[in-house]
């Protein structure tokens, strides 16, 4: 390329459309309410460890605190 401003940005773009149009041609996966499922059991348990150990860490620095 040449160092035109509007060439590079257009060749960018080509790219860009390149790759949308190459993702929309792959098959999807099917959701299944049962992986569904399976993932929002995994965010529950990873959310429900968050927040213990957000509260142990409160209460550590309670205890630093005094």
């Amino acid at each position: 390329m040449n160092g035109d401003p509007s060439i590079t940005a257009f060749a960018r773009i080509d790219a860009a459309l390149a790759r949308i149009e190459a993702a929309a041609a792959r098959p999807r996966l099917a959701d299944s309410s049962g992986d569904l499922m399976q993932l929002q059991g995994k965010h529950d348990r990873l959310r429900a460890a968050v927040q213990d150990t957000l509260t142990q860490l409160d209460h550590l620095i309670e205890g630093a605190q005094g």
